[in-house]
């Protein structure tokens, strides 16, 4: 068989880590039109595993042969959120390593079903913990690090490789796209290996350039910015992925960083489907995180503003998640018009009425509550609503009087629900649905009704 002979005109890598790095630099227009400045995309997505994690993955496991600590066959640990694995992953591939990797069980379904596709070992602990809880994922990889032979834990929040990858090549590539005429640096804050890197770059380029890292709500990184307390009280569970942290990794270099703002998970989440409906760009949870705080941070740039928002990873690793429509729903995420009670009953429309019958035994009630995980019931009597029970009703009485659980709903059943029509305005319902009032039935014909809760109309009005 013949040898292929690449000619001096091809271009062939020899493995698939040759083709990290030298990302597209893509403008933003529809989501920026009320940013002054000029707004663009440093999208991480065409790296391999689809992230910039890929970067630094490779970096770090390059230093560590380097200087002595992951030997031939050894096993590389990581407590990561996905995309530092996937870069693992495939580092690991192609040098000959076994991968286990940490996630938290917030990680999406698809992040850990991609890893296990490479061939990594998938480790899943708690979120709520503390970090120094056993069961937390940091404590998890470093016990399998010490348990596991010829095992190395890279633990990329204090391995300096992963800022030093950003900064020989992430800033500099940044730097040539932008022509040295960045002003602006913007990204989403986890490891802080990206941010601190690539800030430590452009401002020994230009020490005038801004670096603002995107927070969450429920991390510690803005408040310890400004104030330089570590406050525990900021520390509380939260949705958005990859930014973020409950402890201060040593590659965060707060001294390169000029400002955090805080976005919400609510934001993050609809902006990601924005980046994806409006500009074209199907990328992650942090990168809808970042161009909403770009817009929150909009009246502090000028027209002469040259601004890069850096796009973390791939879409594609949170379609049952973010380009979920139930999952979005559930939490409130969706931007939906709700302007009647037909359009709140059509959100659970395919749920039957539950409902008791007024000779039934306050027993049967407290069994559907828990049975249907509901809080209010309509109560009817040949064939009419004559009544309705809610749980904080049933509660104070049975404290009162236990034996009552024996008692039939018609002797401390409440008046019936009010009844509405579909075409009901939200506004109007919440004029009938009040402390004493916890809910209305809808009437959708054909004799068939459905149930409006207080909590139906909260969701709606949040």
């Amino acid at each position: 068989m013949t040898n292929f002979v690449q000619s001096s005109f091809m271009k062939v890598y020899n493995n698939i880590l040759e083709t990290i790095g030298n990302t597209p630099l893509v403008r933003i227009n529809k989501l920026a039109k009320s940013v002054p400045a000029q707004v663009f995309a440093k999208v991480e997505t065409t790296n391999p595993g689809n992230s910039v994690k890929d970067r630094m993955a490779l970096k770090m496991i390059e230093d560590a042969e380097k200087s002595g600590i992951l030997k031939p066959g050894g096993t590389v640990i990581e407590g990561t959120s996905g995309n530092t694995g996937m870069g693992l992953a495939l580092a690991c591939i192609i040098k000959g390593y076994k991968l286990i990797c940490v996630l938290n069980d917030k990680q999406s379904k698809e992040k850990m079903d991609i890893l296990r596709a490479v061939g990594a070992e998938v480790v899943v602990c708690p979120t709520a913990v503390e970090p120094t809880d056993p069961r937390s994922y940091y404590s998890v990889s470093r016990r399998l690090a010490t348990e596991i032979p010829n095992s190395w834990y890279v633990n990329q929040y204090d391995n300096l490789s992963n800022r030093t990858a950003h900064y020989e090549q992430t800033g500099p590539e940044i730097w040539a796209q932008t022509e040295g005429k960045i002003t602006h640096f913007i990204v989403g804050v986890g490891t802080g290996g990206t941010i601190s890197g690539v800030g430590q770059y452009l401002k020994e380029k230009n020490p005038n350039i801004q670096i603002w890292g995107i927070d969450t709500y429920g991390s510690v990184f803005k408040k310890y910015k400004e104030t330089g307390i570590f406050d525990e009280n900021e520390i509380y569970p939260y949705i958005t992925e990859g930014i973020g942290e409950d402890i201060l990794p040593a590659n965060v270099d707060f001294d390169v960083i000029d400002h955090f703002e805080k976005v919400t998970d609510k934001d993050a989440a609809v902006y990601t489907r924005r980046l994806a409906r409006e500009e074209g760009i199907f990328v992650g949870n942090s990168a809808g995180a970042a161009i909403k705080g770009l817009l929150q941070m909009g009246e502090k740039l000028t027209k002469d503003d040259v601004v890069v928002v850096l796009f973390h990873d791939h879409g594609s690793r949170y379609v049952g998640k973010i380009f979920n429509d139930d999952w979005m729903r559930e939490r409130g995420f969706l931007e939906e018009e709700l302007l009647t009670a037909g359009d709140l009953v059509a959100k659970h429309g395919n749920k039957p009425l539950v409902s008791l019958y007024a000779e039934e035994l306050v027993s049967h009630a407290i069994a559907k509550m828990r049975n249907f995980d509901i809080s209010q019931i309509p109560v009817m009597k040949d064939g009419q609503f004559v009544g309705s029970i809610d749980d904080s009703h049933v509660y104070q009485l049975l404290v009162e009087d236990p034996s009552l659980r024996d008692a039939p709903i018609s002797t401390i059943m409440n008046p019936a629900f009010p009844v509405v029509q579909q075409n009901t305005s939200v506004e109007e319902l919440c004029k009938l649905i009040s402390k004493h009032v916890p809910a209305v039935l809808v009437e959708l014909g054909n004799g068939k009704f459905h149930i409006v809760s207080r909590y139906d109309v909260i969701a709606a009005m949040a």
